[in-house]
């Protein structure tokens, strides 16, 4: 039986691609692990650089770029997830990891510890830090409520980041060392049962980028899992490096936020209250496009 199936999504991050999987097969540890790289058809030739320096990693070539979910359900689909097998015949576990991330020699052997020994568990995530030092907030969220989008959107997480109702989203008024339960972490290293995998199924894909691991979580605990943030374990993160200054990202970021509202608040919530959140959503998504745009096209022409 095989107790760790791994997914890397890779678009594009040849040389972070590279970093992350000679951090992962230098993992120590009494446990069985396999990896699949799932190209977003790059143009960088990481197929070709996995295949000639990781010959021990299975390498599928999407036939395009179908996104995040997209790209991780066939590597999930590899491992057999999601096919109504018998669960003896899966991986005891799943993990999804971003290529922008390297983890330290006994991460994994202690992530999967924590889960051994939760059998109440069906997702975690380690502390995830950014390349200045700083916590990755993503990787311990509450579920976007929708006076939490009220609140982001007036700016008042902002202004008070250490009161619990209005930094609600990013638990930004805890410590980043406290163990705790958690809504959701991040799809940059998300720890999934596979008990709970089948229970809440593949990820969804009509997120196509951002939005995908919030969604998964919450079905995750729909079917009666806890998700557990563990900052004992640490990870470095470069974040964003596939999507930086990508306006096809930025886009894809709101549309998932709408997306994720429509799906699990719209019918719970006020018209009036929805329908001034999603106009909140298009208006900054709006700005927040154009503005990336324009950057790039000044990039352009100082080039």
């Amino acid at each position: 039986m095989l107790d760790l199936a791994i997914v890397i999504v890779n678009y594009n991050t040849r040389e972070l691609l590279r970093a992350c999987l000679r951090s992962v097969y230098a993992s120590q540890g009494d446990f069985s692990y396999h990896v699949t790289v799932v190209d977003n058809a790059s143009q960088d030739d990481s197929v070709a650089m996995v295949r000639g320096e990781f010959p021990q990693a299975r390498v599928i070539p999407a036939p395009k770029n179908g996104g995040f979910a997209y790209a991780n359900n066939i590597g999930l689909r590899a491992y057999g997830f999601g096919q109504n097998k018998p669960l003896a015949e899966l991986p005891r576990y799943a993990l999804l990891l971003n290529p922008d991330t390297e983890l330290p020699a006994t991460a994994l052997a202690e992530m999967l510890a924590l889960m051994d020994a939760r059998p109440e568990l069906g997702a975690s995530g380690p502390r995830l830090i950014l390349p200045d030092g700083r916590l990755d907030k993503a990787c311990r969220r509450a579920f976007p409520s929708p006076m939490s989008f009220v609140y982001r959107g007036l700016g008042l997480s902002k202004l008070f980041p250490h009161h619990p109702r209005f930094a609600q989203y990013n638990l930004t008024y805890l410590p980043e060392d406290q163990e705790t339960e958690v809504d959701s972490v991040v799809g940059a290293f998300m720890l999934v049962r596979r008990e709970a995998l089948e229970a809440a199924g593949l990820l969804d894909e009509a997120f196509f980028m951002y939005g995908e691991d919030l969604d998964w979580a919450f079905r995750i605990k729909q079917a009666g899992w806890k998700i557990w943030y563990y900052p004992k374990v640490v990870v470095y993160h470069h974040k964003g490096a596939a999507s930086r200054g990508n306006v096809r990202a930025r886009r894809a970021f709101y549309h998932a936020m709408s997306v994720f509202v429509r799906k699990h608040y719209k019918e719970e919530t006020h018209p009036l209250l929805y329908g001034i959140i999603m106009a909140g959503i298009a208006l900054k998504g709006t700005l927040d496009v154009g503005w990336t745009w324009l950057q790039a096209r000044r990039m352009e022409v100082g080039r």
